[in-house]
C-alpha cells in the first residue's frame, strides 16, 4: 500500500457538499402524509401537477415521486394544497437520506433526524426509500398517471362521504 496521493486527486474548496450529500439530484423521493387514503393523496398530486403513485401504510399516504429531481417543488406544492396538515419529504441521494418538515408550502426548520423519522416507520416505508420493492408491486397503488383533474376533484369531494 502506498501512501503517496494519485495525481487526479483534488480538493475541492467548499467542503460543505460532503456534508449536503452532494448537489445531485435525488435518486427516491418520498412525500409522507397523515391521509388516511391513498386516493385522496394521488388526487391532491393530479392537481398540485405533481406525478407519483401513491400506496397507502399505517401512519398515512407516502407520494413515491415519479421524478425524483423535482421533490422540493413537489413537497412545497403538495404541502401548500394540504394547508396546515405537516408532511415530511425523505430523499435519497447515493445511500445518504435527508428528511425534511413541510407545512403550507414551506419548509419548517432545518433537516429532520433521518434515524428519528425512519425509527417508528413501517417496513414499506424504509422498502421504497432503499429501492427494495418497486412502487407498482403494491397493493392498492393509486397513480397520478391518466388521472384527469375533474376526476382528482370527484376523489376528493367524495373522500369523506360515507358509502350507501
Amino acid at each position: 500500500m502506498s501512501d503517496e496521493i494519485p495525481d487526479d486527486f483534488e480538493i475541492p474548496d467548499d467542503l460543505s457538499s460532503l456534508l449536503e450529500g452532494g448537489a445531485e439530484e435525488p435518486s427516491v423521493a418520498l412525500v409522507l402524509t397523515p391521509v388516511a387514503q391513498a386516493a385522496p393523496l394521488a388526487a391532491t398530486c393530479v392537481i398540485a401537477k405533481v406525478e407519483a403513485d401513491v400506496v397507502l401504510s399505517e401512519v398515512g399516504a407516502i407520494a413515491v415521486l415519479r421524478e425524483p429531481g423535482t421533490s422540493r417543488g413537489s413537497a412545497a406544492t403538495v404541502s401548500q394544497l394540504l394547508r396546515q396538515v405537516p408532511i415530511v419529504l425523505l430523499e435519497r441521494r447515493e445511500g445518504q437520506i435527508t428528511a425534511s418538515r413541510w407545512v403550507g408550502g414551506a419548509q419548517q426548520g432545518d433537516n429532520l433526524p433521518p434515524g428519528l423519522v425512519l425509527s417508528d416507520a413501517p417496513a414499506v416505508l424504509e422498502d421504497l426509500l432503499l429501492g427494495s420493492v418497486e412502487v407498482g408491486t403494491l397493493d392498492g397503488v393509486v397513480s397520478t398517471v391518466g388521472l384527469s383533474r375533474w376526476k382528482a376533484l370527484r376523489m376528493i369531494t367524495g373522500a369523506g362521504k360515507p358509502k350507501k
